[in-house]
């Protein structure tokens, strides 16, 4: 079943190039066949080995080993190829050694004998790394030793001999010592000894595993729980101490209990891993066709997620049951032991495994914070993986005995506890791994710091944007891998925004992302069947608005060189015709000038018309006109003009919109365009405030364009009949539509309001037009607006 799952994913990523690429003409990756065919012949060559010279050893434990190694190195292979190879080697090299080990008696008397100097020559060899250590990659701790690119991290094998040394001591002096301190003092010194050096090589990680350890085979000799809770005190003490005072502790909680605070920062890699988690979902991206690389460290501290990705919730399922099979084989090892000394090496190297595995597993999950251990087996990493096929060596040894009857295990208990606790560690990393991948990954996925979205843009043609006669705003133009957002009418940029992979998204494409990307107005069966077999969205779909691009460029030519904002309104359905924004900026180039953008004093970046927020002042009298007749309203009255043309609601709009903002002083209430433009439409569609709309349909591949509703309700402002005569009395001699200009003043600034509609006995759609300016300028205010609303009018 291994062989053919690698064979399957070997396959896979070999056509994961033309999948991606919707394209038989791409180059295949050949080259992670030769990673499974050298895996093939180690392992073969290793299970005959097992079959000649421990037949009798458990059946489960080497299949499951060699599952995992081969999922690991064909997912190191398909990240770095260069290191792949590394890992090929190193796996030869630990076949070699598990092969000959075979010859060891199964009595491992060795281990039993030489503890003391085994566990001196392993700590001698980590102290090492304190005068001749070096890292790999260059930079970090220094917990490796060697040259010339050969490289060997002495903390590995320390965990198995430390095991081994506390396994035979305790089988030597358990059956003459009974008192629990005479009993422990020489192991506490020599592990004391070991975690002090790891603390001072910063090997948080691999220091945490021997505290876990020690206890675990404490207790597991002598079966007093105090030896837990001493422990788990001492534990907890220890992460107290270490959040105030050490710099990479108080940074790695700080990260695990709050990412959210600072996600391109200290948080940077466990925000990437459940992004990653979030994107494989059920079934995965698919080998190859996940982005597991944009997660640092994928080949080692985090290829759990780098699996999770391109296999899914499925997957790493799978993975977490291959570890609790070897972990409830190694148990069932040890209670079969024929000693007390192999059953505390078989338990102790179990939960060695055990202890490991929850860690990185939850360490990726934040279901644990970080500590930058390996996973056995899997991970990248020379040293762990074999160290991790010398322990399972010796679980094997062990297990080969049918002649010899297991010894007398007069308390159990502590075994069952510890194998309860291990699958319960597992189940809670399998829960919360359908946490992040099932009911958050959705809403993980729409982060504006997903960076796998940037790399889907350039694989999956996003959907336009188009006005109301299916003229293009915003378009994508180049071949699958390279595909470019253009932006055919730059002025709009403001209101439609931008969709871009160093600044994000903003206006309307963040706003219909969902549908430009296709994510919604697609049948279930289609997204499924995309991402299951490209591991991507499906074609984006296309977008009308209401937008007219004829009476834009007529608002826009007009506006130039001006700051503020117009809107030419539907009165009766709330579409929006013209929403101008000025001063704006061209998005196609956003890669010279987007770093500029957020410090310009002009802000082009805001949408004037929906989110800038302006002083009333005099604009209000048409309204309060068709609300109180001719007369000058108190303060009462304004509040009740404010709150029946719905100034203190939020429009709801498919886009961003401000809230009005207003104080103890009635004159300082600042409201939006928007919101102006829906309250003036009253009075020219008999005293309706309609919902506005500016996304209007949507081409969905089954029924074509579907009409989008508007999200908001037009609300009643005031009767018909005051409606029609306020806004007659606003009409001028020699015009066909009531217009009012207003201005307000605030500090050093002053703006100018114009507001005008077409008559209540206008035959044809009513329509309403507002112009703002930041500047004292009514006849430009006028003329703005008289000419949009005419060119409407009579188009």
């Amino acid at each position: 079943m291994a062989a053919g799952f690698l064979v399957l994913q070997t396959l896979i990523i070999t056509l994961s190039p033309a999948v991606r690429e919707r394209n038989l003409d791409v180059d295949y990756r050949w080259s992670q066949w030769l990673a499974l065919l050298l895996w093939g012949l180690f392992i073969a060559r290793a299970h005959r080995s097992i079959l000649d010279k421990l037949p009798d050893a458990d059946p489960y434990l080497f299949p499951a080993a060699a599952f995992l190694s081969g999922w690991g190195l064909l997912t190191i292979w398909r990240l770095d190829s260069g290191f792949g190879a590394r890992q090929a080697l190193w796996l030869g090299v630990s076949m070699v050694v598990f092969s000959f080990g075979m010859q060891i008696p199964t009595t491992l008397s060795f281990l039993r004998r030489y503890k003391y100097l085994l566990l001196t020559g392993g700590l001698i060899l980590t102290g090492l790394t304190l005068l001749f250590g070096t890292n790999p990659t260059g930079f970090g701790p220094r917990l490796w030793l060697g040259c010339c690119g050969v490289y060997f991290q002495p903390s590995e094998p320390l965990k198995l001999l430390l095991v081994a040394y506390l396994a035979a001591y305790f089988a030597d002096r358990l059956p003459i010592q009974l008192r629990t301190f005479p009993l422990i003092y020489p192991t506490l010194f020599l592990s004391g000894l070991a975690i002090l050096l790891l603390l001072v090589q910063r090997d948080l990680g691999t220091a945490s595993i021997f505290i876990a350890l020690y206890t675990i085979i404490l207790y597991l000799a002598t079966g007093r729980r105090r030896t837990l809770l001493i422990s788990a005190f001492l534990l907890i003490f220890v992460g107290f101490a270490g959040y105030y005072l050490v710099d990479i502790i108080h940074a790695r909680i700080n990260s695990w209990i709050n990412p959210w605070d600072d996600p391109s920062g200290g948080a940077y890699q466990i925000i990437q891993s459940l992004l990653a988690v979030a994107n494989g979902g059920l079934e995965g991206r698919g080998p190859g066709l996940g982005s597991p690389a944009l997660v640092p460290v994928a080949m080692s501290d985090f290829i759990f997620v780098a699996i999770a990705e391109e296999t899914g919730l499925i997957g790493t399922i799978g993975l977490i049951t291959l570890f609790g099979l070897i972990l409830a084989r190694g148990l069932r090892t040890a209670l079969r032991a024929p000693d007390s000394f192999r059953r505390l090496l078989a338990a102790g190297i179990t939960a060695y495994f055990g202890i490991q595995a929850l860690l990185i597993i939850g360490g990726n999950l934040r279901l644990l914070p970080l500590t930058g251990v390996t996973l056995p087996f899997v991970s990248y990493g020379g040293s762990s993986l074999l160290t991790s096929f010398v322990a399972l060596l010796f679980l094997l040894l062990i297990s080969n005995h049918l002649d010899e009857e297991p010894a007398l295990l007069p308390k159990p208990q502590p075994y069952v506890a510890l194998g309860t606790f291990l699958l319960l560690g597992l189940f809670a990393a399998a829960l919360t791994n359908g946490w992040w991948a099932i009911l958050r990954g959705p809403d993980l996925l729409l982060r504006t710091d997903n960076p796998r979205r940037t790399i889907e843009d350039r694989y999956v043609l996003r959907g336009f944007l188009l006005d109301r006669s299916n003229t293009i705003i915003n378009t994508t133009e180049g071949k699958v891998g390279s595909y470019t957002r253009i932006y055919k009418y730059p002025d709009l940029a403001p209101v439609v925004g931008y969709n871009h992979p160093i600044y994000g998204q903003a206006g309307l494409e963040a706003s219909l992302d969902e549908y430009l990307r296709g994510l919604r107005g697609n049948p279930a069966s289609t997204l499924w069947w995309n991402h299951l077999v490209y591991g991507m969205s499906p074609k984006g779909l296309n977008v009308r608005l209401s937008i007219d691009l004829y009476l834009q460029y007529r608002s826009d030519e007009m506006m130039t060189d001006h700051t503020g904002a117009a809107i030419l309104m539907n009165a009766q359905t709330g579409e929006i015709l013209v929403m101008s924004s000025h001063p704006t900026f061209n998005p196609n180039y956003l890669n010279e000038i987007g770093s500029q953008l957020n410090k310009d004093p002009d802000k082009p970046l805001i949408n004037r018309a929906a989110a800038g927020l302006y002083p009333t002042g005099s604009l209000i009298d048409p309204l309060a006109r068709a609300l109180f007749g001719d007369v000058d309203p108190n303060e009462t009255e304004l509040r009740k003009v404010y709150e029946a043309f719905g100034f203190h609601r939020i429009p709801e709009a498919r886009m961003q919109v401000a809230e009005s903002l207003s104080n103890a002083e009635l004159e300082n209430l600042h409201v939006t365009p928007l919101q102006v433009a829906l309250a003036s439409a009253a009075l020219s569609n008999d005293g309706m405030v309609p919902a506005p709309r500016i996304a209007t349909a949507v081409n969905t591949p089954n029924d074509g364009w579907i009409i989008l509703p508007a999200l908001g309700t037009p609300f009643k402002a005031v009767g018909a009949a005051a409606a029609e005569e306020a806004a007659g009395s606003f009409i001028q001699q020699g015009h066909n539509y009531w217009s009012h200009t207003g201005q307000a003043t605030e500090k050093d600034s002053a703006v100018t309001w114009f507001i005008a509609g077409t008559p209540p006995n206008w035959q044809a759609s009513p329509l309403v037009v507002v112009v703002l300016l930041e500047e004292e300028n009514v006849s430009l205010a006028q003329r703005i607006g008289q000419e949009l609303l005419v060119d409407a009018m009579y188009p």
